[in-house]
């Protein structure tokens, strides 16, 4: 029997409320992402990248169309069993860090895990851990505000992993950053990929952070097409 996929959109259309008539951003998308896939869309700003990111990541809710998450439609789901999908399913990577400047870079990666109702010893051994694939090992007990951009998008990531979400989806995870450490981030979202086994669903539209996807799609006037 084959492997369910993780993300299945069918017809998928986004509408938004113009001064005049109804603006479409995302026009009847099909896509069908299997677990374990590495997937990179890009798109020129104001694509509809960051929309399209949202409803996958249940931040929004298509006009049309369906979108269904390991067999289950995300439109079935109420207010609390979405939030609960999202801290426990599907993690987040931002342009933006988010980090929050009155912790240290350990207490901030372990928040997911004490949203999630886990003790605060065994979030924070969650987020050691999540902190040394990243590279900070170094780094756990600094403010955040001491660290790098780059460090702090990789602290923004092992937050992201700290519960092993099905998921991870990352909205121009580079955009922030210059070349060198956008490159770095890169290389380190697609050895997370690897050695995890997770999905990853990233927007750019930096090319050279699509090529380390597995596969790249490009958004052009609502519509997605693949690449290569």
């Amino acid at each position: 029997m084959s492997e369910e996929p993780l993300y299945r959109l069918l017809k998928v259309g986004k509408e938004f409320a113009g001064p005049s008539e109804r603006l479409r951003v995302l026009d009847g998308i099909d896509l069908t992402v299997m677990p374990g896939e590495s997937v990179a869309i890009l798109g020129a700003s104001g694509s509809g990248k960051t929309t399209f990111l949202h409803l996958l990541g249940t931040l929004d809710a298509p006009t049309s169309g369906e979108i269904f998450f390991s067999g289950t439609s995300l439109g079935s789901l109420d207010t609390r069993r979405r939030a609960a999908l999202r801290n426990r399913d599907i993690g987040f990577v931002f342009q933006f860090h988010h980090l929050l400047p009155e912790f240290t870079t350990l207490e901030n990666v372990a928040m997911p895990g004490l949203i999630a109702g886990k003790s605060s010893e065994e979030s924070l051994d969650l987020a050691r851990e999540a902190l040394v694939m990243v590279g900070l090992k170094d780094r756990m007990d600094f403010a955040v505000t001491t660290l790098s951009g780059g460090e702090r998008q990789r602290a923004a990531i092992a937050r992201a992993i700290l519960l092993r979400p099905k998921a991870l989806l990352a909205d121009e995870p580079t955009g922030n950053l210059d070349e060198k450490n956008g490159r770095m981030i890169g290389e380190l979202l697609a050895s997370l990929n690897r050695d995890l086994g997770m999905t990853f669903v990233v927007v750019t539209h930096n090319i050279e952070l699509a090529e380390v996807m597995g596969r790249r799609l490009e958004l052009r006037s609502g519509v997605l097409y693949a690449q290569g």
